[in-house]
């Protein structure tokens, strides 16, 4: 097909793009190499642009003699934000960095930096037409500073606080000079900028100190003169006066009670001892009185004569008696003895008493004392806040003060901010990259040149097919040539022919083959039960009607004599085209005689090709040569192969089915079981092609299909050579 209608779908045909841009494949090589070339030649007329870069790391710097605790104070400032590294970015790109750069370099006497003032002729023309402001007019400084600034790209680094400085010229020792300018101005002006605040610094500071000074002498004799007038003077420079009374009587009064208290035991074990009669020597009082101690040695003494007399003399001598009452004059006196200590010990316990009164007292006023000056320190607390609080401010100053002196003396203030990588003088230029711009170029005219050719292709229709027909409703494409063809010289030389077993025949079982045979020579030879009334009511033109009224989508032609009747079917399908039907017909023959009569090409594509896969759906649909009427020709392809996917075919029919009116199979001389293969259904209408009436295949055919569920069965039958046939349903 050499185009597509105007109302039909249509789909882009990849093949035929390819196709097109190889055969013009020597065209676009050549457009391509032009394309390089001119690329090449650009890219050498060009003026080489070099490019330089020099990087500053934003950190803290403090100087060699700062304090450890100065370096982690400024490590801990505002340079870690990316606000501050962003403005560091935009100071760098100031007007007054700019201006000081410009002039230690001197760049305003290079004609790189004043384009203007040697303009070409085309910016000449462009201002004349007013089409380009007079950039004379603008002042020479300010020129300058433009063209500056288009050279120059300042940036942070991702992730970093690393800030790069690029700068394009044509000077290759100018590309490496003015970054690192740049960056050195960028220092100082940084170490300037900390030089007048450590200065500015000082000179707040000074008059701060000495109005601290006064403050601080003020508040501590405050201080001073609370603590003498309320009697808050400190004993060991934590603790007042009455606290410490306080605390010293407790101290003495408890040791008093614990006195009072060994007293009175003492002297109750010594009023037990008296009573009940018991040895002193275990009481620690008694013996450590010498007295007792004499008067026990005296009475052990006596103990001893006596007991040795005793053994010579009579209870009754003098000498005995004697020594027993120096015995008991002994013993009266260690218990007048006793009796003194007992009274000394219970002297001690109400001296210890009268001692704890005395110092309940004491405490009673110490505590009246000690709460008044509680209330008192409550003030002195106060005063000694705000005293210690100038104090600080002070000393804080003070050291502020002699860290910015010390700075702004010894000029010594680092830049927060250092270089860690400097520019130097490049060897390549940055551009133009002769290479790439050449490949580049190449590639994008090779692209745009095919783009081109497809789209020609696609414009004047030789890249566009018709869409599947599965899809949707399937139109003629070919130009009907004629519209009417005489049909008697086909079905004459058909009839002429012999008969050729149908494509479905193919798949068929012989003994289901012999089975249907027998069948139909062992049926009745019975009538039809409408014998036919006129010769006229089973002709191609009365069928033609018969299926123009009916709602069958699908009719299955057998033509059982052969080609004859193959022809015949042709007719009706013409006829039902003519008639302004749409409808298709699919060759399942095996002669292959439809293809042949309605075809334009005898080598299309057709059924077996699709059943095999090696056609698209909609390749196999071609138009009738001589009618509206469309076409799937038989094929080139095995029969015996594409009959194998044979139950593919219902979904074909289906397919066609939904996008024309009538779909017309001519199977040729089919059976019952070849033709119960194609349908899913019983509703279509079976055709029986008979050009001349056959008695006993027409009653055979008749009876199977009857058999197997066909309820309408139309005969078409007439005479050799006439383009009408007969025919009508049985």
């Amino acid at each position: 097909m050499s185009g597509v209608a105007r109302d039909q779908d249509v789909d882009i045909d990849l093949g035929q793009l390819v196709r097109a841009v190889w055969a013009r494949r020597l065209r676009i090589l050549t457009i391509t190499l032009v394309g390089a070339g001119v690329a090449f030649a650009g890219a050498k007329i060009m003026s080489p642009q070099y490019r330089s870069e020099t990087r500053i790391l934003i950190e803290p710097r403090a100087p060699a003699f700062a304090s450890t605790q100065q370096i982690n104070d400024a490590s801990a400032g505002p340079l870690m934000d990316e606000l501050n590294i962003a403005s560091q970015v935009q100071l760098l790109q100031s007007a007054d960095l700019l201006k000081k750069v410009i002039n230690d370099l001197k760049l305003y006497n290079l004609p790189e930096f004043d384009d203007a003032a040697s303009g070409s002729a085309m910016s000449s023309i462009l201002v004349k037409l007013h089409l380009k402001k007079n950039p004379l007019e603008n002042p020479p400084e300010e020129r300058v500073i433009d063209a500056f600034v288009e050279r120059l790209q300042v940036y942070q680094v991702p992730g970093s606080r690393v800030i790069g400085i690029n700068f394009t010229s044509k000077d290759p020792k100018l590309a490496a000079a003015i970054p690192n300018a740049m960056a050195n101005v960028y220092l100082s002006t940084q170490s300037g900028a900390k030089l007048d605040s450590n200065s500015e610094a000082t000179r707040w500071l000074e008059p701060e100190i000495e109005g601290l000074r006064q403050k601080v002498s003020e508040a501590e004799k405050k201080v001073a003169e609370y603590r003498t007038s309320h009697g808050l003077l400190q004993t060991n420079g934590t603790t007042t006066f009455p606290a410490q009374q306080l605390n010293d009587i407790s101290a003495e009064l408890t040791r008093v009670r614990g006195d009072k208290a060994n007293a009175e035991a003492r002297a109750q074990a010594v009023r037990n001892a008296l009573s009940s009669g018991e040895a002193f020597d275990t009481l620690p009082d008694i013996m450590s009185s010498q007295a007792i101690q004499r008067l026990k040695g005296t009475e052990s003494g006596l103990q001893s004569q006596i007991s040795d007399l005793q053994t010579s003399l009579l209870n009754n001598h003098p000498r005995l008696k004697s020594l027993r009452a120096q015995l008991s004059d002994i013993r009266t006196q260690i218990r007048q003895e006793t009796q003194k200590i007992l009274a000394s010990i219970e002297n001690e316990s109400k001296v210890a008493d009268l001692r704890a009164n005395e110092l309940e007292r004491q405490s009673d006023t110490a505590q009246a004392n000690s709460a008044r000056a509680g209330e008192d320190e409550v003030g002195l607390n106060a005063l000694e806040r705000e005293a210690n609080a100038q104090r600080q401010l002070l000393e804080t100053y003070l050291v502020r003060y002699r860290e910015a002196a010390s700075r702004a003396d010894s000029n010594s203030s680092p830049a927060d901010a250092r270089i860690v990588s400097r520019a130097v003088e490049p060897v390549d230029p940055y551009f133009p990259k002769v290479v790439p711009i050449v490949v580049v170029a190449a590639v994008a005219t090779l692209i745009i040149s095919a783009i081109v050719i497809m789209l020609s292709e696609l414009f004047s229709g030789r890249a566009l097919r018709p869409t599947d027909a599965a899809l949707e409703a399937i139109e003629a494409e070919a130009v009907v040539e004629e519209k009417h063809v005489p049909k008697a010289a086909p079905t004459a030389a058909a009839a002429r022919k012999p008969v050729q077993p149908s494509m479905l025949a193919v798949v068929a079982d012989e003994e289901d083959v012999i089975e249907d045979v027998r069948a139909a020579e062992e049926a009745p030879k019975d009538e039809p039960e409408d014998e036919p009334e006129d010769e006229n009511e089973f002709s191609i033109a009365s069928v033609a009607d018969y299926l123009t009224g009916s709602r069958a989508p699908l009719a299955i032609a057998i033509s059982p004599t052969g080609d004859n009747g193959s022809a015949a079917t042709v007719s009706l399908t013409r006829m039902l085209a003519d008639a302004g039907r749409r409808v298709i017909l699919i060759d399942m023959t095996g002669s292959g005689y439809p293809t042949e009569l309605m075809a334009e090409d005898q080598t299309a594509l057709g059924v077996t090709d699709l059943l095999c896969g090696e056609a698209a759906f909609g390749d196999t649909i071609h138009g009738d040569r001589l009618s509206d009427a469309h076409l799937i020709p038989q094929g080139q392809s095995d029969v015996r192969r594409a009959m194998r996917g044979v139950d593919r075919l219902s979904l074909l029919l289906d397919a066609l089915a939904a996008a024309y009116d009538l779909v017309v199979v001519e199977c040729g001389s089919a059976d019952v079981a070849g033709v119960s293969r194609l349908t899913r259904s019983r509703d279509v209408e079976i055709i029986l092609s008979l050009p001349e009436v056959e008695e006993t295949i027409f009653v055979a055919l008749m009876t199977e299909f009857q058999a197997a569920g066909y309820g309408r069965v139309v005969l078409m039958s007439g005479g050799e050579g006439v383009e009408q046939t007969l025919g009508r349903a049985a």
